[in-house]
């Protein structure tokens, strides 16, 4: 049998992950495929009892809405459900599923030349994305952490967790002076409602980070390059994540240096605004 890895949500038809991760498989010349699966909540349990028992399967990437609920059904060897609360990967190891997290090194790769040592940050969002976002925003001594969400209560939990300084709004709360603005929820991805922004109060040399990939171009990253303002699109940290779960799943580091072909290829029609 082939060696196989996937990724699982609920929706899952807009992933990306499969070309990326087949676009590495085949510059590597290696015999192992990449899927995606639909997976529900409900399913979950049967998913991970199904693939327990699959030696040829090496692991899973995880994406909404599955990155708090699946931490119930794999090993948290590395402490994850205390630190971050949230996994995004799932790596065979021997008989045993290891749950982890590479939602954190993805997001902080494009800003890891950034001096955000007591700078301010805005957060849009408190799932499972924001709190890889949060952990992050901690190891790296960022300032005073504005969230927007529609719950401020889960948000202002989330903030005392991870041991930040800083405030918990509601989405029509107005958008405070920062360094860094990161969109960290479902707002603006393709079936979602849109996430509309006053960027007015973001100094000239903010940084907007946008997570959502599907549309590449949203409304944010737009309202961001009128204002002149430089932007990272969702492509970088999903990049940046999946790279360091293919190394965890085939045991090779993945071809990084052709980061603008694989880009190119995951943007065949950038005004479409369509998953591939």
């Amino acid at each position: 049998m082939t060696l196989h890895a996937e990724v699982i949500g609920d929706p899952i038809a807009q992933s990306k992950s499969p070309l990326i991760h087949g676009f590495w498989l085949k510059a590597l010349g290696l015999d192992a495929e990449y899927r995606k699966t639909h997976v529900t909540a409900e399913g979950l349990r049967d998913y991970f009892a199904a693939r327990r028992d699959d030696p040829d399967w090496r692991g899973c990437n995880i994406t909404m809405p599955h990155k708090q609920a699946a931490l119930e059904f794999v090993e948290d060897r590395g402490g994850v459900r205390a630190s971050i609360g949230a996994i995004n990967t799932v790596v065979r190891d021997g008989d045993a599923l290891i749950g982890t997290n590479t939602d954190v090194g993805g997001f902080y790769a494009p800003i890891a030349d950034l001096d955000l040592d007591g700078r301010d940050v805005v957060v849009v969002g408190a799932g499972g994305a924001a709190r890889a976002i949060l952990f992050a925003l901690a190891r790296i001594g960022a300032g005073r952490v504005t969230i927007l969400n529609r719950s401020p209560l889960k948000a202002a939990a989330l903030l005392t967790r991870f041991g930040l300084k800083g405030d918990a709004y509601t989405l029509d709360r107005p958008v405070p002076p920062a360094a860094l603005l990161v969109n960290a929820s479902s707002l603006g991805m393709a079936g979602h409602p849109p996430l509309d922004l006053d960027l007015a109060a973001l100094p000239e040399n903010a940084i907007v980070y946008e997570v959502v990939y599907h549309p590449l171009e949203t409304a944010l990253l737009k309202a961001a390059q009128e204002r002149g303002l430089e932007t990272i699109d969702g492509l970088e940290m999903l990049i940046g994540q999946a790279a360091l779960a293919f190394e965890l799943f085939f045991d090779q580091s993945p071809p990084r240096d052709r980061d603008d072909e694989l880009r190119a290829l995951l943007t065949p029609d950038r005004s479409a605004g369509q998953a591939a």
